[in-house]
This record gives C-alpha cells, sequence and structure tokens, in this order.
C-alpha cells in the first residue's frame, strides 16, 4: 500500500478519520480489525519470552494490551496531539487507577468540588477508605487551589465544563499553579472532547475521557482512556514509584507503570468490541460536535426566554459569566449539554415525563438527545450540602442535545412547559 501524505498538520475534522491509522497491513480493513481474544500465541518459547521481556514487540494477553484497543489508542493520542494513551474499561476506572497510581495511601488529590456526581463519589468516599484524603475547592479561583496544594498533594483534578453545573474553569491558570507546586493537572474532557480543546495545549499533564460518551456517539459500548499530554517529568519530584519506569521508557514513564503494573494487577481493560465500536464512533466525531454544539445553543437560547425556566446554565449564553473563559478556551463552541432550573422538583418530573422525543435516561453524547433530574438519579445518595456543591440542586433539569433537527428538539420542550 503506498505511503500516505503526513497528517500532523491536518485538521482535526481530517485527523479523526485518519490520524493515529492506516488500514491494516494484512488484510486491508480501513477500521481496525477485532482482535476477540484474550491471548496470543507464538511460534517458540524464545519468542514469547521475548515480548514478555520487552525486547520485542507483540501482545501477550488482552488485559494488559489488544490491537484493537491499540488502535483507538493511536488515533485519541494523535487528537489529543499527546505523548501516548492507555485505554480502559470506562471514564471511572481511568480516574481511579490513576489516583491510585499517583497517590497512594496517604496521598492527596486537590479536586474541583463541581465535578461529575461519580467522580465525587469516588474521592470522596471509595479512595478515603483507601487512605487518600480529596481537598475540594472553588477550581474557578486558581488562587484557592493553590492554597489548597500540600506537601502530600499528588494530582489536581478539573472538569473542563462541570457536569451540572456547567461551570468552565481557566485551564492555563490551573495548569501554572499545578507546574509550580510540581503535581500534573488532570483535565476531564469527555464533554468537549478534542474537537472543542486539547487540554495539553494549555498545560495540562493529563486528559481524561469517558469514551463511552461523545467518542462513542451512539450508546453502545462503555470504556475510558487516558492521554499523556507529554509535558509533565514522571521520574521527579512527587511520584518517586515511577522513576524506574521513566528510566525505561522516558516520557511514557506513567503509562509504562500503569500497563505493566497498576492497570495489568487491577484488571481495568478495555474489551475489544468495545473499542472496535468506539473507533467507529469516533470517524464522525467532528460532524457530530458541530450538530451537537449548535442544538444546544439553540435550545439554551429558547429556555433563556421561556417564562416557566427559572435560570439556564450554558457557557454560550452571552450572559454566563463563563461565557468568555470556554469561548477562549473552546474555539467559539460551548458543548452540548445544558441546565435549567424550574420551580421545583414536582415541574421537573412533570416536563420530564411530557417529552416526546428526549429520552430520559443516564448518559450523555448520543445521537439522541437526553434528559435526566440528577438529584434524584445520578446524586441521590449525596447530602444537600454536596448536591448544592456539584451543583446538583432538586429544582436542576440536565439536557444533552442530540443530532435531532433543532426545531424538532425546541417543539419537544416547548409542548413539555405548557404542561408543568
Amino acid at each position: 500500500m503506498p505511503e500516505r501524505r503526513e497528517l500532523r498538520n491536518c485538521r482535526l475534522e481530517t485527523l479523526v478519520i485518519h490520524g493515529g491509522w492506516r488500514p491494516d497491513p494484512a488484510t486491508g480493513s480501513p477500521l481496525p480489525p477485532v482482535a476477540q481474544t484474550g491471548s496470543f500465541a507464538y511460534e517458540s518459547a524464545d519468542e514469547l519470552e521475548s515480548v514478555f521481556a520487552g525486547r520485542a514487540p507483540g501482545y501477550v494477553y488482552s488485559r494488559i494490551a489488544n490491537p484493537t484497543v491499540s488502535a483507538l489508542e493511536s488515533r485519541i493520542t494523535a487528537l489529543e496531539g499527546g505523548a501516548g494513551a492507555l485505554a480502559a474499561a470506562s471514564g471511572m476506572n481511568v480516574i481511579s487507577t490513576l489516583a491510585i497510581t499517583l497517590c497512594g495511601a496517604g496521598g492527596q488529590i486537590v479536586s474541583s468540588r463541581a465535578i461529575f456526581g461519580g467522580t465525587y463519589s469516588l474521592f470522596a468516599r471509595t479512595l478515603a477508605h483507601l487512605g487518600m484524603e480529596t481537598v475540594f475547592v472553588d477550581a474557578r479561583d486558581p488562587a484557592a487551589v493553590a492554597a489548597a496544594i500540600g506537601e502530600r498533594c499528588r494530582m489536581v483534578f478539573v472538569e473542563t465544563i462541570s457536569n451540572p453545573a456547567m461551570e468552565v474553569p481557566d485551564l492555563s491558570a490551573l495548569a501554572t499553579v499545578a507546574r509550580t507546586a510540581g503535581v500534573p493537572l488532570v483535565v476531564d474532557s469527555t464533554v468537549t472532547t478534542p474537537y472543542l480543546i486539547r487540554p495539553g495545549e494549555l498545560g495540562a499533564a493529563l486528559a481524561v475521557h469517558s469514551t463511552s460518551k461523545f467518542i462513542n456517539g451512539h450508546g453502545t459500548a462503555i470504556g475510558g482512556i487516558l492521554v499523556d499530554c507529554g509535558n509533565f517529568d514522571w521520574g521527579a519530584g512527587r511520584h518517586p514509584h515511577l522513576e524506574e519506569f521513566t528510566r525505561r521508557a522516558g516520557q511514557q514513564g506513567l503509562l509504562a507503570a500503569l500497563r505493566q503494573r497498576y492497570w495489568r494487577d487491577l484488571g481495568g481493560c478495555q474489551a475489544p468490541l468495545n473499542a472496535f465500536l468506539q473507533g467507529a464512533g469516533l470517524d464522525t466525531l467532528a460532524v457530530r460536535m458541530e450538530r451537537h454544539c449548535a442544538n444546544a445553543a439553540a435550545l439554551a437560547l429558547f429556555l433563556n426566554g421561556h417564562p416557566a425556566v427559572r435560570r439556564v446554565y450554558y457557557p454560550g449564553l452571552p450572559d454566563s459569566p463563563y461565557h468568555d473563559a470556554a469561548a477562549r478556551q473552546f474555539g467559539g463552541k460551548f458543548g452540548s449539554i445544558l441546565s435549567f432550573e424550574l420551580a421545583g422538583p414536582e415541574q421537573c418530573f412533570r416536563l420530564i415525563n411530557a417529552l416526546r422525543l428526549a429520552l430520559n435516561l443516564a448518559n450523555l453524547g448520543e445521537a439522541r438527545t437526553l434528559v435526566i433530574h440528577p438529584a434524584s438519579t445520578i446524586c441521590r445518595d449525596f447530602s444537600e450540602a454536596e448536591k448544592e456543591a456539584i451543583g446538583a440542586n432538586p429544582r436542576l433539569v440536565r439536557v444533552c442535545t442530540g443530532l435531532e433537527h433543532p426545531d424538532d428538539i425546541l417543539e419537544d420542550f416547548a409542548q413539555a412547559l405548557r404542561r408543568i
């Protein structure tokens, strides 16, 4: 097959299709074939021993690496402009294994208080049980983040757009704070995707995604991925346990530690079929995100002027306190998610029950418009104070706009609002 021209200078719309992968040399398949196997055979014991020792390339067991999963890792690395990536069973598995790897018992995480409920529970409950402390701060204030970083801090964690509060932190300022303290800034970019932002270009050390969402695009598979943005020295400072890996793997030290020890031992591998489905969805990420963002902007404007709606949370609205930061960081687009307040939880339920087009389910980034009442569902186990901190007050409805015609989405919400 003839060599293709250099792709590094191609635009993202092209990279989502061609970046990080070329047709399979064995079969000519334009999509990575599904290597649906648990392990891989070799002709001799010497060959297998060399692969295990790292002297020869190859695959040995899909819990550690798999060709289909590797293809997804390569493609998303290309989109993020990173140094490498590691795909996992879910976005939560990415964050939990990363925290265990970087922090360990006695370590500290400084996290935005306004984050996804599952991540909040992980930090506040599960990791606390394992001996890790999380300090929750207002990440909109870089000085507050700097003040919270103690001697035991091993990572700073934020989301590009918080879910469901829709807060947008200044990532460049936070990256400077983290870099000055010698800790990595970890950015969950699930809701923005590489189409809106590459966190590494603003100084983040790591980007994480729940690939179950917009990268997959169709709600057909669960997965997550961690991308090393290539700008943090894992062999220095606060992570001495990674030095042995950085001596062998250089900038790939963290990814080597994960693949060869932590991920391997904890078993958070992504299934090959899931990686295939997410890679197939990735092809259309750019065109989908254009429609997602346009539909969200249209719905936010409609709701913002509706008498039954008390407040709309969407950084694309000109009066949003995050409008300028979002426009600067996300290239003039503002994502697919918005939240809005009604008079009370009863009205929220009536609206959701009256919707004919939007589906009431706990996911994001699908082709269909999705709606949920966070306080009674994904955040139901939290205290009232925790719900308030996360932004999941009982009057709030969260919407992720899909790919339908915008007029049909607006008409669906209009008729539902008439019934509350």
